[in-house]
């Protein structure tokens, strides 16, 4: 969807790399058609595939989703560890909720990559969100987001303008797998791509992976461009009001199905007119790889709702009980300091006193009381985090979540039966 532009390669190195990346020659640029006012024409089996995507998004939105909503930055955690400049083994899910805590209070002994993963999602989220509530998008917009996410060096912040690739050798583009437009080109893209965002040409569905795949295809960034393209799947999909207080982890079910992911959006970039059989069919094939994902995105994040009203029940039950043998006969107010951490535990899995007061708005001694006796009944349990200082947690929280990231990272959305396609947190034992 779109053409392809020869261009020369001069080798800028006399010395310095190896003499098989000091070489000149022709390479290809591929610059995308507008998607404003883009005609198109999804067969019936694509289309088939995008309205069950909408009606398990749609089943999911019928649901209360008040767990949903408190826990979707968690869904989005494999995301931010994916969108570091960090390799190796991935923190853990409490290692991340504290230093969640660590943005506002003293907590030691994390590993930077467990504050970076806190950092990026509170970015995404936030820059979602915002994106989402914009009557009109410009590229400053993208610009902003892109910054917030690399805020150093500034160099590597802003439209490139220069020319860059993707595969191949970092030293010249004549075996890329993929070169963007040229420099010159992008601002125009841009402008075309936040029109076509702010718009509803297209069902969501499709809006949104058109966008995500225009947006990598134009790579517009030095850097970022991943983080800002999959925060653009949120923005796109809340703003046409299909998500809401979740954030559906649709990126982390195409990094699992990687192979299949580039495989669409290499179909995307094929040369010719949106209109034409063939660049219509290579466009359905990504857009079905999407909706699939979308669609498996909240088929996972409904079991993992259902899951959590279980324990909510659970939780339930230890109240009554422990309650029972203390021989209270009223229920707790739903305004106490208990039920409004126990309201509020899936978003907060990880408390310490002052996250309680802060968050809640009640007493010290107040949340003091309540920790303690979510400790006593075995709902929470309490951790050490620096020298006299004390977090709570809640593992079955953290066990359930583990547990859905670690089912999206399969293949076969079940780690027994297939390998993790990316880095996990490892199952509790014990």
């Amino acid at each position: 969807m779109g053409h392809f532009t020869w261009q020369h390669w001069e080798n800028p190195y006399d010395f310095g790399v190896a003499r098989a990346d000091r070489r000149s020659g022709e390479f290809r640029t591929f610059t995308p058609s507008r998607l404003t006012g883009m005609r198109l024409a999804i067969g019936p089996e694509v289309d088939a595939e995008v309205a069950a995507a909408e009606r398990a998004v749609h089943a999911l939105n019928r649901g209360t989703h008040q767990d949903l909503g408190l826990v979707s930055r968690f869904l989005l955690r494999s995301e931010a560890i994916a969108s570091s400049y960090i390799e190796g083994i991935a923190p853990s899910l409490k290692n991340v909720a504290l230093a969640e805590i660590a943005l506002d209070e003293d907590v030691r002994g994390l590993s930077d990559t467990a504050h970076q993963v806190a950092r990026n999602m509170a970015i995404v989220r936030a820059a979602s969100d915002a994106l989402s509530e914009r009557d009109v998008l410009t590229v400053d917009d993208l610009e902003a987001l892109q910054a917030s996410l690399i805020p150093s060096p500034a160099e590597l912040q802003g439209v490139r303008t220069t020319q860059n690739w993707i595969g191949g050798s970092s030293h010249h583009p004549l075996e890329a797998a993929h070169v963007p437009p040229p420099p010159e080109e992008v601002l125009v893209l841009l402008e075309d791509l936040v029109r076509y965002m702010a718009g509803a040409t297209h069902s969501p569905i499709i809006q949104a992976a058109l966008a995500h795949a225009q947006f990598e295809t134009i790579h517009p960034f030095p850097d970022g461009n991943g983080r800002v393209g999959r925060a653009l799947i949120h923005t796109v999909l809340t703003r046409r009001g299909l998500t809401a207080e979740a954030i559906l982890p649709v990126s982390l079910v195409l990094a699992t199905r990687h192979q299949e992911y580039i495989d669409g959006l290499d179909s995307f970039r094929v040369e010719g007119s949106p209109e034409s059989p063939e660049v219509s069919a290579a466009i359905e094939t990504w857009v079905g790889t999407f909706a699939n994902a979308v669609r498996i995105a909240a088929e996972q994040a409904a079991i993992l709702e259902q899951r959590l009203a279980v324990l909510r029940e659970e939780w339930s039950q230890i109240l009554s009980e422990a309650r029972r043998r203390e021989g209270r006969v009223r229920a707790t107010r739903r305004d106490s300091a208990l039920s409004t951490i126990l309201d509020s535990l899936p978003g907060t899995p990880v408390l310490t006193t002052s996250t309680v007061t802060r968050v809640h708005d009640v007493t010290t001694t107040a949340a003091q009381n309540a920790l303690s006796q979510l400790t006593e009944y075995g709902i929470l349990e309490k951790i050490s985090i620096g020298r006299a200082q004390r977090a709570y947690v809640s593992l079955d929280v953290l066990d359930l979540l583990t547990r859905s990231e670690r089912a999206m990272a399969s293949r076969d959305l079940d780690t027994a039966s297939s390998s993790a396609m990316r880095p996990v947190p490892a199952p509790r034992t014990g």
